[in-house]
């Protein structure tokens, strides 16, 4: 058997009791033969002691404006913090840890503090300790930079790591232990008859996780894509299986493409402002041009694009709508913005070319006398905006109409 990447996050290491959980999980792994790298999360919350939050609001406190490279040096603190206590776990537990910064383990990155990009990976350090029957606990959410500086991968950035380091040392598998069973249809806060997902492809849980979903980040899954490598989303705190995430499931005989259903759950995001720009000379594409420019220039997000004549119509985050109006405004644009919004979508392999799709979708809010604002759809999804008052309904019709709780 080869390496298997086992990434667990903040609620996993959090007290002794969970870290006896995750020891466990490494001991099993060990005994089917595989050689474990583990990747830990940090531990704390604002208020602990040992929290990084804590830690950042002690220097902001001191200093308001503390540069993102500072800033960079404090974030390290929080995944070291937790893989030292995790390797004395496990060394006590009888197992030869040793612990790993992000850069002791090979990951190189740019100098873009706070959400720095992977440039490559230098697994021989982590293949020489595996080499001795050593168990690396590497530092997620970090790396080290060309220059030698501390760097953090921003939003997601131990599941980056995982991801990372799985493609590099060719893993077998790559586990992502987290506080859910696995990935499911929908948010079972909003949905009763939500269900785990056995299986699923790289792109839709891309898409999940691109319109909502929180339980896994794109950018992990799109490396592991990039080899083919599984990966499994699962709970420390229980035994059941999980998630598998992959294109190919092997079969007794033959391989199956794992993408042949129409929908696969239904996610939603809130606080969302809908922006309508009328344009008065539906010909000039340079006032198009403008505009988005603007918003990128800006460091505005827009999502939900539809450009018509005579008008183009985006969304942004509701705490960006003031500054979005009013950088339009200075463009001398008409604008019109409706606050209290949300995005609610359907994912799925299967929705690509089969008929009929956008129809059942729309009925669905429909019986249910749920207004839909503006649509947008790609080959892997369908979204609406509606009224975030109307969120829960339309993600249980959807839910239902598309029989995802089968």
């Amino acid at each position: 058997m080869g390496i298997i990447v086992q990434k667990f996050g903040g609620t996993s290491v959090a007290t002794s009791e969970s870290r006896e959980l995750v020891i466990q999980k490494i001991k099993k792994a060990y005994d089917n033969g595989f050689s474990p790298v583990v990747v830990v999360s940090a531990m704390g919350r604002r208020g602990e002691c040992y929290a990084t939050d804590t830690f950042l609001d002690l220097a902001r406190g001191v200093y308001k404006n503390i540069e993102s490279r500072e800033i960079d040096q404090i974030l390290y603190c929080g995944e070291m913090i937790s893989a030292v206590i995790m390797t004395g776990t496990l060394q006590a537990a009888g197992l030869d840890a040793i612990m790993l910064t992000g850069g002791q383990a090979g990951i190189i990155t740019d100098n873009n503090f706070n959400n720095a990009r992977i440039l490559k990976v230098d697994p021989t350090r982590i293949l020489s300790l595996v080499a001795q029957g050593k168990i690396p606990v590497v530092c997620g959410f970090q790396g080290i930079s060309i220059d030698y500086e501390f760097t953090t991968l921003g939003r997601g950035g131990s599941d980056t790591t995982a991801a990372a380091l799985g493609t590099a040392l060719n893993a077998e598998m790559i586990e992502i232990y987290t506080d859910v069973d696995g990935i499911m249809t929908a948010d079972p806060r909003m949905v009763d008859t939500a269900r785990i997902l056995d299986c699923i492809s790289y792109g839709e849980v891309c898409q999940l996780a691109h319109q909502g979903a929180k339980v896994i980040h794109p950018r992990a899954v799109e490396i592991a894509m990039q080899k083919n490598i599984p990966l499994v989303v699962k709970s420390t705190f229980s035994n059941a299986p999980g998630t598998l995430i992959t294109n190919i499931i092997q079969g007794n005989t033959e391989e199956t493409t794992v993408n042949d259903r129409i929908a696969t759950g239904v996610t939603s995001i809130n606080n969302i402002a809908q922006i309508k720009i009328n344009l008065h000379d539906s010909t000039n594409n340079s006032a198009s041009f403008n505009i988005f420019k603007t918003m990128s220039d800006n460091g505005i997000s827009i999502d939900l694009i539809n450009v018509h004549p005579g008008q183009i119509m985006f969304t942004v985050a509701e705490d960006l709508a003031e500054k979005a109006t009013m950088k339009l405004h200075e463009l001398g644009c008409d604008v019109s913005t409706t606050m209290g919004c949300a995005k609610v979508s359907v994912v799925g392999g299967g929705i690509n070319g089969v008929p009929g799709v956008m129809a059942s979708f729309v009925e669905a809010l429909a019986i249910n006398n749920i207004p839909i604002l503006q649509t947008v759809d790609s080959h892997t999804s369908i979204s609406v905006l509606i009224e975030k008052s109307f969120v829960q309904a339309a993600v249980i019709a959807l839910h239902e109409k598309f029989n995802l709780s089968c």
